[in-house]
């Protein structure tokens, strides 16, 4: 039998895993369910590739994320690895047609979006796919009291009874201890294995300033710190005008959000990617999938809504193992704005119910229509005909897809698609008998491989640069081959989709789990709660701060951040050192205090100075600090 390590030598090149992947396959590979913690960029695709190739029949792999389920499957076809993805928006033809030769071929990987998992053709085609793994990726989605929950990953569990003795591994870059204790649970775990990849970054400093003027810091750091750089903003607008605002200064930048073309988005990213723009100035819309390690400050420009986006995006800097810096810049307004957000982003029923009307309105349904019909759903037409603000429609949208009602994707690209639909020898007659399409066939057979039997993602952008032809002269000739019943073509959606999944209602009558709904905006509120800490906080090393927010208590002072270098420039005598030392011993004899409380209690002592000595009690053992901050004697 191959191992492990000639199926990467042979498909990846490599010639060892990354600390932890070899340890998430052997436990794999034993048939025992995984959960396994890997921050961004880490390699977790690996750990579900490598095993899935050592077995027979596919590796199931369930994510939400259509940009990196095509990715992979690209990825993986370019090392000869048979790999399709069904994901939402496709034509029930094109579903069947993909499970059909999944079931029939040497494929390895299936990738599907979550909401399939419950449709009538998901269910009539697993017992043929022999599914040899199931493999969930960003599966904090499953909890609703994490930052990111998706309904349809609820559905994962009953997959089970259907795939008995499969194991099931779950892949999460950012899970709290709650959440992760969450994921084994709904996802019904059986004696669970569960490993954390540590969250240390020892080359990335991370740094937060107050200012008033944000625009000048971020040109500061940009011509302080050379290279690539990626900037987060809040809105689209802002991401728009911080760009235009470097070119000012010329400095090479760009923006990108999600409402842009598909084509437009692919354009500005592959020239960041390729360092032909240096600046990418951006919306959360950014970064999942880019594999970019050679970006040397990742700035926030404004402050995230919570710890685990936090980190996923400032984890894009320096993973090329050289020094990276990430900035986060805030002013007054931020931390109250911030504080503000749950008003916001959690609407009233009676906002949810007018909103949903709205949308029956919108798409013309009579009561009881539409379960299970996507419609293509514009969202800047609809706030316009019904004069709705943006935040109540989005955040009431999302409390509707949440509870059950719909489902709806703001950055769906389906790429155009052909397959044909003849014999070689009757398509030979037909090239014959007409001339001028044949140059578009043949262009269609050497580009494509594999079009005579599944429908293969094509760009008339890029055939018509082969023959020479405007993409429009492209597209009318393939419609012409479609109508001739050569081929079936789709043409590309760019637009947003709106799924319903259950018939339509009277608003009236829209019920919404309240009870849940109210514990999903505490969750929220504590998870803002903690973003304000982490930003005020000055003192305690923001490494360490990072990985006790996701469990890992592991980590040392980096010794780069803000906090770590103001901590170096304090300067202690011995007689001041040892004076605390034993008052700090003394005090916590006879009770355990939290750090905080111990540093009042410390009074007249200047907490940068008491945070070292805190620090070297620890190191030396002499004093223990739990996760929660809690200081007592060993």
């Amino acid at each position: 039998m191959t191992d492990i390590h000639s199926i990467l030598k042979q498909y990846w090149g490599y010639n060892t895993f990354r600390p932890l992947q070899e340890d998430i396959l052997a436990a794999v590979l034993d048939g025992k369910d995984v959960l396994a913690l890997m921050p961004t960029g880490g390699g977790k695709s690996l750990c579900y590739q490598v095993p899935a190739l050592m077995k027979d029949g596919l590796c199931l792999v369930i994510s939400p994320l259509i940009a990196l389920m095509k990715d992979q499957v690209e990825n993986l076809r370019r090392k000869n690895i048979t790999a399709f993805a069904i994901y939402s928006g496709m034509s029930r033809k094109e579903v069947i047609n993909t499970f059909k030769v999944a079931a029939e071929s040497n494929c390895k990987f299936l990738y599907v979006s979550p909401e399939r998992l419950e449709t009538s053709l998901f269910k009539e085609y697993l017992p043929g796919l022999n599914i040899n793994l199931v493999a969930v990726d960003e599966a904090h989605c499953i909890s609703q009291w994490g930052y990111d929950f998706r309904p349809p990953y609820l559905r994962i569990a009953a997959l089970r009874k259907e795939l008995p003795g499969i194991p099931l591994l779950a892949l999460t870059a950012s899970a709290t201890p709650d959440v992760q204790t969450d994921i084994c649970e709904k996802l019904e775990f059986s004696g669970p294995r569960i490993f954390r990849q540590s969250f240390e970054r020892p080359n990335l400093s991370f740094s937060i300033f107050r200012t008033d003027s944000k625009i000048n810091k971020v040109i500061e750091i940009l011509q302080k710190v050379p290279g690539s750089s990626i900037i987060y903003c809040r809105s689209r607008k802002r991401a728009k005008e911080i760009s235009e605002l470097l070119k000012l200064q010329q400095i090479s930048a760009d923006y990108y959000h999600a409402g842009l073309p598909q084509e437009e988005r692919s354009r500005k990213q592959e020239e960041w990617v390729s360092n032909k723009t240096r600046v990418i100035v951006c919306t959360n819309a950014f970064g999942m999938g880019i594999d970019k390690p050679d970006v040397r400050t990742v700035i926030h420009a404004d402050v995230p809504d919570c710890v685990e986006n936090y980190y996923q995006e400032a984890g894009r800097a320096g993973r090329d193992g050289k020094t990276a810096y990430a900035v986060l810049l805030y002013d007054d307004r931020d931390l109250h704005e911030l504080e503000g957000m749950a008003a916001l982003r959690f609407p009233s029923l009676d906002e949810i119910r007018n909103i949903y009307q709205a949308v029956a309105n919108y798409l013309q349904l009579p009561a009881e229509a539409g379960e299970g019909q996507y419609f293509d759903f514009d969202i800047a037409d609809f706030l316009k005909k019904f004069r709705l603000q943006s935040h109540t429609a989005l955040y009431s949208l999302k409390a509707l897809e949440q509870d059950g009602w719909l489902a709806f994707n703001e950055q769906v690209f389906l790429p155009s698609s052909v397959v044909f639909t003849t014999d070689k020898e009757y398509l030979y007659r037909f090239e014959k008998e007409h001339p001028q399409l044949e140059p578009v066939i043949k262009t269609l057979l050497r580009a494509y491989e594999g079009i005579f039997d599944y429908p293969s993602p094509i760009s008339e952008k890029v055939m018509g640069a082969l023959l020479k032809k405007e993409p429009e002269e492209i597209k009318k000739q393939l419609q012409q081959l479609r109508q001739a019943g050569i081929i079936e073509y789709q043409p590309q959606k760019d637009s947003p989709q709106l799924l319903l999944l259950r018939p339509r209602t009277r608003a009236e009558n829209l019920v919404i789990n309240m009870a849940q709904y109210s514990r999903r905006k505490e969750s929220f509120q504590k998870r803002m709660k903690q973003m304000v800490e982490y930003v005020k906080e000055d003192i305690q090393c923001r490494s360490r701060i990072l990985g006790r927010y996701f469990g890992d208590t592991e980590i040392k002072d980096c010794g780069i951040c803000d906090n770590c270098l103001k901590q170096k420039a304090v300067k202690l005598t011995r007689e001041e050192f040892e004076t605390l030392q034993h008052r700090i011993i003394n005090m916590i004899k006879y009770e355990n205090f939290h750090c905080k409380d111990l540093l009042q209690k410390l009074n007249g002592v200047k907490k940068e100075k008491a945070w070292k000595v805190l620090h070297f009690l620890q190191a030396e053992n002499k004093i223990e600090v739990d996760k929660s901050g809690w200081v007592k004697l060993p």
